[in-house]
């Protein structure tokens, strides 16, 4: 016999295994040294560690990862075991390069337009000091009001244009996988 209470188990039933087969894509929530770099900063987490994932990702065991001993130099992308290894390298790029030419750790801070927030260039291999001048810089670059991603694409190229356009779409892929939406459903 078919009652009132039965029929609204059966709804409930039908909703759970409706709600069931739909994609569900999770929150992705960013590294506690991130949090704390961001809220310092004034800046939302997610959009750090989504830039940091653009900056310094590299693939371990099948997961992109901010890799903290990352350099960039002239353009090439190096990655190494240990800080001690990374300082290395990069004090044999400063005899080969100008500074502008290099960038350091999570947030790819840049060793000649960035010289003002350090003291001596190893010391942005530290995640937590990366990370706090990449949240800084990140800040600096927002306009009250404005959308992030506007911040984000200055953050990598301040004088905007394309390049910075560029920056903000691979950002924005890596914000949404973050945040847990779909490329459908996230912001523009």
């Amino acid at each position: 016999m078919v009652t009132p209470v039965t029929r609204r188990y059966t709804r409930i039933a039908a909703l759970w295994i409706g709600l069931a087969s739909l994609p569900i894509h999770a929150m992705e929530l960013p590294p506690p040294a991130y949090q704390i770099a961001a809220n310092d900063a004034g800046v939302p987490s997610t959009v750090l560690f989504a830039v940091a994932l653009q900056e310094s990702g590299a693939r371990f065991h099948g997961h992109l990862i901010p890799w903290p001993w990352t350099l960039d130099i002239a353009g090439v992308p190096y990655r190494y075991a240990t800080a001690a290894q990374a300082c290395g390298a990069l004090r044999i790029a400063l005899r080969q390069w100008p500074a502008t030419r290099l960038d350091v750790g999570l947030g790819q801070v840049n060793l000649g337009y960035q010289a003002q927030r350090y003291r001596e260039p190893c010391e942005l291999l530290d995640p937590y000091r990366n990370l706090a001048i990449a949240a800084t810089i990140l800040r600096e670059q927002h306009n009250p009001g404005e959308d992030w991603l506007i911040a984000v694409g200055r953050y990598h190229r301040p004088a905007g244009g394309t390049v910075a356009a560029y920056y903000r779409r691979r950002v924005r892929q890596h914000l949404v996988r973050v945040l847990g939406l779909s490329l459908s459903t996230a912001m523009p």
